[in-house]
Order: structure tokens, then C-alpha cells, then sequence
């Protein structure tokens, strides 16, 4: 495996992982998921795992905040 990566958000760049002490650091390309900014998890599968519950999370906020029709 390669000592750093393109972290995708269905199919969308969100971030690049670096390989650090201890796993994988992640710094993000896209302000919604800042606050992951610096954290280091230990598995790639952890890393992607935050990342998409991020994603929904984001999901979920721009469908409540979007007008609704009447």
C-alpha cells in the first residue's frame, strides 16, 4: 500500500490520507469534513468508516436546511 491516498466521498475527492505512526493521518480538501482535520486513525477501514458517516451527516443537514415546496 502506498504511503498516502485520495480519500473519495462517493466519488468525489474529500481529502488525502498520509501514512503516520500509529496509521493513516487525514487532512481534508473540502470544508465539510474539517473536522477530521488532523486526526489519525489506526486501519484504513476506520478512516473510511468517519468519513462516510461525515458524508451522511452533511447529507442529512443540507436536506434539512433546504426549502421545502408547498
Amino acid at each position: 500500500m502506498s504511503d498516502r491516498f485520495l480519500v473519495e466521498f462517493e466519488r468525489r475527492a474529500v481529502g488525502v490520507a498520509v501514512r503516520v505512526a500509529g496509521g493513516f493521518r487525514f487532512f481534508a480538501s473540502d470544508p465539510d469534513f474539517h473536522m477530521l482535520e488532523g486526526s489519525v486513525f489506526p486501519r484504513v477501514r476506520s478512516l473510511m468508516g468517519q468519513v462516510t458517516r461525515a458524508g451522511r451527516a452533511r447529507q442529512r443537514r443540507r436536506r434539512t436546511l433546504s426549502p421545502q415546496p408547498a
